[in-house]
This record gives C-alpha cells, structure tokens and sequence, in this order.
C-alpha cells in the first residue's frame, strides 16, 4: 500500500508540473501594443470615503479592444426571453467589500476590490488559456490596526495567478520564513517583493494589467497627483458595493451574476473555460475549474491550490487560513 501510495503522489506531481507548464506557456508574455499613453481607471471620488482611500488604479493596455476594458455586468433579454448577463466595457465599475479578521498576533481589515473585463480572446497564437467571458480580478488590501497597508494580495475571480506582496509597514516576523526579498515570479510575470508607500505624500497602488489574458505583471505605488501628467490617461471609474452583483437589474426586477443553485452554484454567468476544464479539471478534479466565481460563502470555495486535498487551506475568503497556508504569519 505504501508504494501504491507513492507512485500515486509521483503520478501527481507529475500531472501538477505539466500543469504548472501549461499554465506558464499559455497566459503570460503577450506583447504590448505601443501606445503614446496608459488608460488608467481610477475611482472617481463619489463612493465610499474609507473604501477610495486605498482603491487601486488599473492600469490597461490595448485599450482600442473592448476586452481589455474594465466594465459593469450588465442583463440584457434575448428573443427567447433568456437572460444573458455580459460585461459593459462602457460603464467602468469597481467592487467594494469591507472584511474585518484576526490572528493569533493581531487584528487586521481586508478591502476588497473586484473588477471584470467583458472576456480573454480565444487565440491560438498566443494561446490564451484561460480564454472565456465575464472574466474579473480582485485586489485584497490588507490594514493594520493603524489604517495603514500590510499586504496587497492580487488574483483572478477563478483564483488563478494569486500574488501576495507585502509593504514596509508589515513586521519581518510575518513574512514566509523562506522569504528571499526577490522578485516574484508567478507564473512568468514579475512583481515586485516589497512595496513602498512610507516616502509617498498622497500613495496611489497602480495594477498594471496584460492585455488580452488581464494578468497583473506589476504592481506599483506612486503619488496620486503624478496620474494626473503623462503618460497616463484617467478613466473615471464608479466604486459600489459588492453586493450589488447579487441584484443586477433586469426588465423584470433583478438577478445575480452567480449561478443561485445546481452544481455550478457559486459561478459568474457565462464564465465557463473551455481549454482550463480540457487540460486543468483532472489535476483539480473540478470540472469548472478556472471558472470565475464569488468571493463569497457559497459553499464552493474561492482556492487557490490545484491540490484537491488542499481546497479549504487555500481558500482564500478564510483569509487567516489561506494566509498560513502559503506561508506568511501575521
């Protein structure tokens, strides 16, 4: 049984370094268009105070292509009388949420932002992966007790491509203990190790976003006044609730963006992955695997791990948890 056992593990770690491969050759390194200036979608001043105070600004390439355009989930009614939800690209939103949590050492808040792009391109060359509609991404600013930022974490609404960067302000007795301050590597786009927002006046976080796949390739804190010169463009953008993706509007009252019931409970409409669940759902055993879905306790858990075994520890609304599975201790 014991050797049963081990060639078992083997044969998975083999199918998670293909895997591994796949995701490394399909989603990452598309070029970028030359552009004369950077569309930057930035909160337009009219929410929240305590939630714009540390909004990010998105930064977009290819703008020209409304796929890489920050949008609002909109319904519309087909002839047949079906709801197709879709993503606006012309009414820009960010999504707000507020969630407070404790460790062992501390207490902290978590400020939640989600934004979707109307789809990845199907492509061949390069071959988009994750290609597929209603696509997202959720920026995680994590708070100390002080107000003041700790962690960025950034990732996918599938839960793809997680990246935890730490700031100046987090204690050395929380990072990972195999930390090296290099440069991060996920999946073939570099972040940064450290970001620094003691010597900024007015610190802006700026995601800087690949066109076509809407991978974070880097992550950046500059002084808000300075978007306002080249070679940045502004996009006023809404910040709302995010429980306002429960209640989308429709001729007839409303609906969620998420499937309410069945086994796709838990997903963003329309948000299958064709290539993900052919090469990915095996090695997951999730057959809707990189399909976007709610950061939400709907008993289909946001991971982050493609171990099946490993689905709750990286389960990134449990933040504690998911926090101490990849290492760091705050």
């Amino acid at each position: 049984m014991i050797i049963k056992s081990c060639k078992m593990k083997r044969l998975f770690h083999c199918f998670l370094l293909a895997a591994a491969a796949l995701l490394l050759f399909g989603c990452a390194n598309q070029p970028l268009p030359p552009e004369p200036f950077h569309w930057v979608y930035k909160t337009d001043g009219t929410g929240n105070k305590a939630a714009e105070n540390w909004a990010p600004a998105f930064v977009v390439y290819g703008h020209a292509e409304t796929f890489n355009r920050i949008g609002r989930p909109t319904v519309r009614q087909e002839e047949n009388g079906d709801e197709e939800v879709f993503i606006d690209p012309e009414q820009p939103v960010v999504y707000f949420m507020r969630r407070p949590f404790s460790t062992d050492k501390a207490a902290y808040t978590n400020l939640i932002y989600r934004v979707h792009f109307p789809e990845v391109p199907y492509s061949l060359s390069p071959f988009n992966l994750t290609a597929g509609k209603n696509v997202g991404l959720i920026v995680v600013v994590t708070l100390n007790a002080d107000n003041l930022p700790v962690l960025v974490t950034t990732v996918h609404t599938c839960g793809c491509y997680h990246a935890i960067v730490p700031t100046q302000y987090l204690p050395k007795d929380a990072f990972p203990k195999d930390w090296d301050g290099e440069t991060l590597d996920i999946y073939g786009e570099q972040l940064p190790p450290l970001l620094k927002f003691k010597e900024i006046h007015s610190p802006q976080i700026l995601v800087y976003l690949r066109p076509e796949v809407h991978r974070v390739m880097d992550l950046d804190v500059q002084d808000v006044h300075d978007l306002s010169a080249d070679p940045f463009r502004i996009i006023s953008t809404k910040i709302e609730a995010m429980d306002r993706l429960e209640k989308l509007p429709t001729k007839t009252g409303t609906t969620s963006f998420y499937y309410p019931e069945g086994i796709l409970k838990g997903h963003v409409k329309g948000a299958i992955k064709p290539w993900e669940t052919l090469s990915l759902s095996l090695i997951s055993m999730d057959l809707f695997v990189g399909a976007d879905k709610a950061y939400a306790d709907t008993g289909n858990p946001f991971y982050t791990s493609l171990k099946p075994w490993r689905r709750e520890d990286s389960n990134m609304w449990d933040f504690p948890r998911f926090l101490q599975y990849w290492g760091w201790r705050l």
